[in-house]
């Protein structure tokens, strides 16, 4: 599977513009206020979809944010955050955050690529950062930043069905969007999104 997953990324289209990808979420006629939007300038940010190779198959890791923050309290997330000047680019960011977020250190990482950009609804340009993840890895989560640490087998979120497609409304106007839930958790926005995306990079099933 690992080979796959290499091979997929490396072989994946040349990237299309964040914001053409955004707008083809959109199901109907863009609002003035979703024009607005796209006029301003994100802010660059990154995250790692990290892949830890368990005995029981390969495992993505995620975390749920805490209740206390000013920025999506309580929902479930990817390691990572925003592009400081400190940082040579996204995969220096997306791994630095990790280690603050969930004590993942930087010598049981191995990055597989990158994919395309992906657009928020709440200002970023996230650049998602593919990496496998030795087993040794145990999480240590930072609790002034994150609640809890979890995992979600990569089997289930290749099952067609368990992700979902579904709509929301967003400046003024109808989002395709995808959520799913995995134990108690439910995984919607931007995390699903990407976690869609890469199942389609990697999979059979382009739906």
């Amino acid at each position: 599977m690992r080979a796959l997953i290499e091979k997929q990324l490396a072989e994946a289209p040349a990237p299309v513009s964040a914001v053409t990808r955004f707008l083809d979420q959109v199901q109907g006629p863009v609002s003035p206020e979703l024009r607005d939007y796209l006029n301003d300038s994100p802010k660059p940010a990154a995250v790692l979809l990290a892949l830890i190779e368990r005995p029981r198959g390969l495992q993505v890791l995620l975390t749920k944010r805490a209740d206390h923050l000013s920025d999506h309290a309580g929902q479930v997330s990817f390691p990572g955050g925003q592009l400081e000047r400190t940082d040579s680019g996204p995969i220096e960011a997306a791994l630095r955050e990790a280690q603050e977020e969930v004590g993942l250190h930087r010598s049981l990482v191995s990055v597989a690529g990158t994919m395309q950009d992906f657009l928020t609804g709440t200002g970023y340009v996230i650049t998602p950062i593919v990496c496998f993840v030795s087993n040794e890895f145990e999480a240590i989560p930072e609790q002034s930043e994150v609640a809890e640490v979890f995992e979600v087998p990569l089997t289930f979120l290749l099952a067609k069905g368990n992700i979902r497609l579904t709509q929301r409304e967003r400046f003024g106007t109808i989002m395709k969007m995808y959520d799913f839930d995995y134990a108690e958790h439910y995984v919607w926005g931007a995390t699903a999104a990407i976690l869609k995306k890469f199942i389609n990079t990697i999979s059979m099933f382009n739906n």
